[in-house]
Protein backbone atom coordinates (compact mmCIF):
# COMPACT_ATOMS: atom_id res chain seq x y z
CA UNK A 1 0.00 0.00 0.00
CA UNK A 2 1.41 3.41 -1.35
CA UNK A 3 -0.72 5.50 1.05
CA UNK A 4 -1.89 5.96 4.34
CA UNK A 5 -4.63 7.63 6.65
CA UNK A 6 -4.32 10.67 8.77
CA UNK A 7 -6.83 11.83 11.75
CA UNK A 8 -6.49 15.96 10.86
CA UNK A 9 -8.55 19.01 11.70
CA UNK A 10 -8.84 20.97 8.55
CA UNK A 11 -7.84 24.82 8.67
CA UNK A 12 -9.67 26.24 5.56
CA UNK A 13 -8.54 29.88 6.14
CA UNK A 14 -4.53 28.31 4.92
CA UNK A 15 -6.18 26.06 2.69
CA UNK A 16 -5.15 27.78 -0.96
CA UNK A 17 -1.48 28.79 0.48
CA UNK A 18 -0.95 24.90 1.58
CA UNK A 19 -2.43 23.82 -1.64
CA UNK A 20 -0.18 25.80 -3.69
CA UNK A 21 2.49 24.67 -2.56
CA UNK A 22 1.39 20.80 -2.53
CA UNK A 23 1.02 21.88 -6.55
CA UNK A 24 4.64 23.10 -6.49
CA UNK A 25 5.94 19.75 -5.00
CA UNK A 26 4.01 17.26 -6.74
CA UNK A 27 0.14 17.93 -8.22
CA UNK A 28 -0.40 14.60 -7.37
CA UNK A 29 -1.07 15.31 -3.89
CA UNK A 30 -3.31 18.32 -4.73
CA UNK A 31 -6.92 16.71 -3.74
CA UNK A 32 -10.24 16.72 -6.61
CA UNK A 33 -11.80 16.39 -2.99
CA UNK A 34 -13.32 20.07 -1.86
CA UNK A 35 -13.33 18.47 1.04
CA UNK A 36 -9.74 17.41 1.90
CA UNK A 37 -7.58 19.50 4.26
CA UNK A 38 -4.79 20.13 2.51
CA UNK A 39 -3.78 22.58 5.24
CA UNK A 40 -4.57 20.95 8.85
CA UNK A 41 -3.33 19.99 12.11
CA UNK A 42 -2.73 16.45 12.49
CA UNK A 43 -4.19 14.76 15.27
CA UNK A 44 -3.07 11.42 14.43
CA UNK A 45 -1.58 9.56 11.87
CA UNK A 46 -0.83 7.72 10.30
CA UNK A 47 -3.74 5.64 11.19
CA UNK A 48 -5.76 2.64 10.83
CA UNK A 49 -6.32 2.33 6.54
CA UNK A 50 -9.10 -0.05 6.80
CA UNK A 51 -10.95 1.10 9.85
CA UNK A 52 -13.72 -1.33 10.98
CA UNK A 53 -16.83 0.20 12.41
CA UNK A 54 -16.34 0.32 15.68
CA UNK A 55 -12.69 2.26 15.25
CA UNK A 56 -15.12 4.50 13.32
CA UNK A 57 -17.27 4.64 15.89
CA UNK A 58 -14.98 5.04 18.25
CA UNK A 59 -13.22 8.47 16.06
CA UNK A 60 -16.88 9.84 16.00
CA UNK A 61 -17.63 9.68 19.95
CA UNK A 62 -13.78 11.32 20.41
CA UNK A 63 -14.63 13.95 17.91
CA UNK A 64 -18.21 14.80 19.41
CA UNK A 65 -17.01 15.04 22.68
CA UNK A 66 -14.20 17.34 21.41
CA UNK A 67 -15.29 21.06 21.81
CA UNK A 68 -13.53 23.10 18.82
CA UNK A 69 -10.64 24.32 18.95
CA UNK A 70 -9.58 28.05 18.33
CA UNK A 71 -6.18 28.53 18.12
CA UNK A 72 -3.28 31.77 16.61
CA UNK A 73 -1.22 30.51 13.92
CA UNK A 74 1.63 33.12 13.92
CA UNK A 75 4.86 31.42 14.41
CA UNK A 76 6.57 30.02 11.88
CA UNK A 77 9.19 27.39 12.78
CA UNK A 78 11.42 24.36 11.49
CA UNK A 79 11.38 20.96 13.30
CA UNK A 80 15.15 19.39 13.60
CA UNK A 81 14.48 17.23 10.24
CA UNK A 82 13.42 20.15 8.07
CA UNK A 83 9.66 20.43 8.64
CA UNK A 84 8.80 24.38 8.29
CA UNK A 85 5.60 24.70 9.83
CA UNK A 86 3.23 27.12 12.01
CA UNK A 87 2.62 26.79 15.90
CA UNK A 88 -0.69 26.88 17.10
CA UNK A 89 -0.99 28.73 20.61
CA UNK A 90 -2.75 27.97 22.27
CA UNK A 91 -2.08 24.15 21.62
CA UNK A 92 -3.58 22.56 24.95
CA UNK A 93 -6.67 21.37 23.70
CA UNK A 94 -4.47 19.88 19.93
CA UNK A 95 -2.40 18.00 22.26
CA UNK A 96 -4.85 16.44 24.45
CA UNK A 97 -6.95 15.33 21.32
CA UNK A 98 -4.19 13.13 20.23
CA UNK A 99 -3.41 11.89 23.95
CA UNK A 100 -7.03 10.80 23.76
CA UNK A 101 -6.47 9.08 20.27
CA UNK A 102 -3.47 7.41 21.23
CA UNK A 103 -4.89 6.22 24.27
CA UNK A 104 -8.27 4.62 21.89
CA UNK A 105 -5.68 3.29 19.32
CA UNK A 106 -2.55 2.62 20.98
CA UNK A 107 -1.56 0.43 18.02
CA UNK A 108 -1.37 3.73 16.24
CA UNK A 109 1.37 5.86 17.44
CA UNK A 110 1.59 9.28 16.06
CA UNK A 111 3.89 9.31 13.38
CA UNK A 112 4.89 5.67 13.80
CA UNK A 113 6.77 6.91 17.62
CA UNK A 114 9.56 8.10 15.54
CA UNK A 115 9.14 11.50 17.54
CA UNK A 116 8.50 9.86 20.50
CA UNK A 117 5.91 11.11 23.28
CA UNK A 118 5.75 15.02 22.60
CA UNK A 119 4.32 15.25 19.52
CA UNK A 120 3.59 19.05 18.90
CA UNK A 121 0.91 20.23 17.51
CA UNK A 122 1.82 21.73 14.05
CA UNK A 123 0.23 22.57 10.39
CA UNK A 124 3.07 21.88 8.04
CA UNK A 125 4.15 24.49 5.30
CA UNK A 126 7.09 23.67 3.49
CA UNK A 127 10.53 21.30 4.17
CA UNK A 128 13.82 23.47 4.28
CA UNK A 129 15.98 22.70 1.38
CA UNK A 130 18.55 24.87 -0.74
CA UNK A 131 15.94 27.04 -1.87
CA UNK A 132 13.43 27.30 1.07
CA UNK A 133 14.10 28.40 5.07
CA UNK A 134 12.41 30.00 7.29
CA UNK A 135 13.08 33.82 5.71
CA UNK A 136 11.87 32.39 2.30
CA UNK A 137 8.62 31.06 3.87
CA UNK A 138 7.61 33.56 6.27
CA UNK A 139 8.23 36.10 2.35
CA UNK A 140 5.82 33.66 0.74
CA UNK A 141 3.00 33.74 4.00
CA UNK A 142 3.40 37.44 3.56
CA UNK A 143 -0.15 38.82 5.27
CA UNK A 144 -1.73 35.34 5.87
CA UNK A 145 -0.58 34.83 8.75
CA UNK A 146 -1.22 36.02 11.83
CA UNK A 147 -4.55 33.79 11.57
CA UNK A 148 -6.99 32.61 14.56
CA UNK A 149 -8.88 29.84 13.26
CA UNK A 150 -11.57 27.14 14.38
CA UNK A 151 -11.24 23.85 14.71
CA UNK A 152 -14.18 22.13 14.29
CA UNK A 153 -13.79 19.05 12.57
CA UNK A 154 -12.31 15.89 12.47
CA UNK A 155 -11.18 14.35 8.99
CA UNK A 156 -10.14 10.87 8.19
CA UNK A 157 -7.88 11.19 5.08
CA UNK A 158 -6.30 9.52 2.82
CA UNK A 159 -2.84 10.35 1.38
CA UNK A 160 -1.32 8.89 -1.62
CA UNK A 161 -0.35 10.33 -4.85
CA UNK A 162 -3.56 10.84 -7.14
CA UNK A 163 -5.77 9.40 -4.71
CA UNK A 164 -5.75 12.11 -1.64
CA UNK A 165 -9.41 12.12 -0.10
CA UNK A 166 -11.31 12.36 2.68
CA UNK A 167 -13.20 9.06 3.90
CA UNK A 168 -14.82 10.10 6.96
CA UNK A 169 -15.58 13.43 8.70
CA UNK A 170 -16.82 14.17 12.01
CA UNK A 171 -18.02 17.93 13.23
CA UNK A 172 -16.42 18.56 17.05
CA UNK A 173 -18.65 19.16 19.83
CA UNK A 174 -21.86 17.39 19.03
CA UNK A 175 -21.77 15.34 22.38
CA UNK A 176 -25.09 16.58 24.12
CA UNK A 177 -24.13 17.40 27.38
Amino acid sequence: MSGHSVLQLPVPALEEWVRVRHAHYDGGFVSADPRFGHAHVTALGPFDPDPSAEVLATVSSIAAATVPVRTRLADVARFPNGIIHLVPDPDAALRDLTARLVAAFPAWPPYDGRFGDDVQPHLTLDAASGDVDLASTVALLGDVVPVVVLLDRLQLAWWESGACRVLHEWELGTAVP
